[in-house]
Formats: C-alpha cells, sequence, structure tokens
C-alpha cells in the first residue's frame, strides 16, 4: 500500500513537472556568442532575454512565459547546423538567429525541416527568403537593398575616384559588395580593382600595394568589423590615403577600438538607429541602466521576439507554422525598432538604409553618427 502510495504520488510529480516544462515557450537565441564576432552575438542575446523579461512580465506569449536557450555557432556554419540540431533535440520551436548570413542559410533547412519558425536580426543576404520555404524571416533589411543605397552614394560622391571594391568571400561580404558593385556599375561607376580576402586575414600590406599601383582613393568592404578595422589601420600605417567605406557588418564600436584614429571619416550604410526612436526610449534606458549599450542589431533582436509574441498572439496559437502565417497576414507589428510588417517571403516591408559617418563624438570616443 504504501508502495503504491509512493508511486502515485512520484507519477502526479512527474505529470506536474512535465506539464510546467511543456508550458515554457522556447526560443532559441543563435549566434557567435564566442569568437570574434562575440560583439554581435552579445547584441543578438542581450536584445532577446530583455525582450522576454519584459514580455513575461506582461503576462507571456499567449499566457505563457518564454525561456530563452543560448547556442554559440562562433560565426561558423557547421557549428551552426550543430547549433540547430540542439534547438530541434531541446524543443525549440522559435529561433532568433543568426547573426551570419552564411550560418543562417544552411540552418534554416534544419529548421524548416523540424517544424521551427527562425527570425534573423542580422542576416542580409537575400538567398536566406528567396527559396521558398515557409519559417525564414528578418527584421532586417537586404543586401540588395542596401546595395542600392551603397551604389548610389558612390556614383554620387565618387563617381571620378579610382575605387577598390573588397569582400571578405562570405555569401554575407561578397553579397554585400556583389549588389553595391552592381548598383556603382547601372550608374556609370567601373571598379579599379575587385578583391576577395579570406575572414582571419591579418596582414593586407601585398592588397595595399596592389592598391597603390591602381591610385585607389575609395575602398569599399564587404564584410565584418574585425577585418574592416585592420585594413584601416593598415591603410593608414603604409601612407594610402583612402575615403573608407562598408555596410551594416561593422556596427560596431570595437571597430574604432581596432582600426585606431583611421576609423575617422569611415563611411558606413545602416538603418536609421532605432534608439533615437522616441517609442524605444524606455526599453534602451533599460539596457543602458542594466550597463549594456543597445546598439547595432540589438533592438533588431529584441523587435524579433516581439513579432514572435504578436504573430502567436494573432494566430491564437504557438504552432510555429500558425505562427509564420500570421506573421506575413495580420501585422504590422508594434516593435522596438518601429512597425514591422512582412512580405510573402518573410522580408519587412519596410527597409529603409542611411549613411553614417564614423567620427568623435562629444565624449571624445569614435562611434558612427547618421548624416542628415
Amino acid at each position: 500500500m504504501k508502495k503504491s502510495l509512493m508511486s502515485a504520488v512520484a507519477l502526479s510529480a512527474l505529470v506536474a513537472f512535465g506539464g510546467s516544462a511543456w508550458a515554457d515557450v522556447l526560443i532559441g537565441v543563435a549566434g557567435p556568442i564566442t569568437g570574434p564576432n562575440a560583439a554581435f552575438g552579445a547584441q543578438l542575446q542581450k536584445g532577446a532575454e530583455q525582450a522576454a523579461a519584459d514580455i513575461n512580465a506582461a503576462g507571456g506569449i499567449n499566457g505563457e512565459q518564454v525561456k530563452i536557450v543560448i547556442g554559440d555557432d562562433v560565426s561558423d556554419p557547421k557549428q551552426g547546423i550543430s547549433v540547430a540540431n540542439k534547438f530541434v533535440a531541446d524543443g525549440v520551436k522559435f529561433v532568433v538567429g543568426h547573426f551570419n548570413s552564411g550560418v543562417s542559410i544552411p540552418a534554416s533547412e534544419v529548421y524548416a525541416e523540424n517544424g521551427i519558425f527562425q527570425i534573423t536580426p542580422a542576416s542580409t543576404n537575400p538567398k536566406f527568403t528567396e527559396r521558398g520555404l515557409w519559417n525564414t524571416f528578418r527584421t532586417c533589411g537586404r543586401d540588395d537593398q542596401q546595395g542600392e543605397v551603397a551604389g548610389a552614394y558612390l556614383a554620387a560622391n565618387f563617381k571620378d575616384a579610382k575605387i577598390a571594391i573588397i569582400h571578405d568571400k562570405t555569401p554575407y561580404g561578397q553579397g554585400l559588395a556583389d549588389e553595391t558593385k552592381k548598383a556603382a556599375n547601372a550608374a556609370g561607376v567601373t571598379e579599379a580593382m575587385y578583391e576577395g580576402i579570406n575572414i582571419g586575414d591579418k596582414d593586407f600590406s601585398a592588397l595595399i600595394a596592389k592598391m597603390k599601383d591602381a591610385g585607389v582613393t575609395v575602398v569599399y568592404y564587404g564584410g565584418l568589423h574585425t577585418e574592416a578595422g585592420l585594413m584601416m589601420r593598415q591603410l593608414a600605417d603604409q601612407g594610402l590615403k583612402v575615403t573608407f567605406m562598408s555596410g551594416d557588418g561593422i556596427v560596431s564600436n570595437e571597430l574604432a577600438s581596432i582600426a585606431g584614429d583611421a576609423v575617422d571619416g569611415t563611411l558606413m550604410t545602416f538603418a536609421p538607429d532605432p534608439r533615437n526612436n522616441p517609442n524605444a526610449k524606455e526599453i534602451v534606458e533599460k539596457f543602458r541602466a542594466a550597463g549594456f549599450e543597445p546598439e547595432a542589431y540589438t533592438l533588431y533582436s529584441y523587435a524579433a521576439v516581439q513579432i514572435i509574441a504578436g504573430a502567436a498572439a494573432a494566430a491564437g496559437s504557438l504552432d510555429p507554422q500558425a505562427v509564420a502565417e500570421a506573421a506575413k497576414a495580420k501585422g504590422p507589428f508594434q516593435t522596438a525598432i518601429g512597425e514591422i510588417g512582412f512580405d510573402s517571403k518573410g522580408d519587412i516591408t519596410r527597409p529603409d538604409y542611411v549613411m553614417y559617418t564614423w567620427r568623435k563624438g562629444d565624449d571624445g570616443k569614435y562611434s558612427y553618427f547618421e548624416d542628415k
């Protein structure tokens, strides 16, 4: 009799525990938590965690609490697949990430096959949403949209300059460089050089020598801040004065710590800074009070969690496919970065890119400031 009673109690506890665990809405956050791009991984993680905390405080998603699960892909596609498979095993149904397009694209296929909704705050390669998958969304724009702005700017401001277009051979970096090249070429500007480097390269002496021989005065770079900062510093050290221009892959204040004074005057395309949106004021203050500056993709990650919550509420369901359908059909949704709606591919319907210039602020530190 005692044994039966114990078994019943144990079974009841197991059912209660299982019911509680099942009630959590598991959202995976995937990105480079460690490695050279960890600054961006921190943005994705901090943004999602704060959004989850705020949503939970307001009652959760459809009455259920959000639990964040972190996956570190180190910006490596193979590791990204491992993270995706672990999320599947853990029962994750929604993913915010990845950061790199070259990781998001292969991981998205794992998610699609296993019924997982994916929304990236940062992956801009058009291919991510061009394959007809049901589950791919992003809160950022695309390389072809960003490239149009960059190419038009080059044509308007550097039509007669010797321009070098450099990329890091990744889906993001080369994709952005190629879209910029296409737009500039269409506007009548032909580059003097087109070259690729490798992720992790640290010595650009040979490349800079070629630039000198070609008389380069403008460098457009498709890639991330790590290599960009080293390239800027070495260009200055070797006496080649150029205007350096890049895209959203250098939107990190870490760039200035790598490039030093050589960052001054660097041009950069990115969306209007969401930190300046009055509707995001309270959220921004929360981050700053916690000692984290919500630059670049932090609020894009926050918004991604808001999209999941808003679409789930609109669908009246936590089924990922129902949420995906509602995200496309029931928007726009109010988010930290403004109203967000989606087209049939999962791209945002209001992409906008503007130009920034890196310079010293009132505090004497280098940062990026939107051109007016």
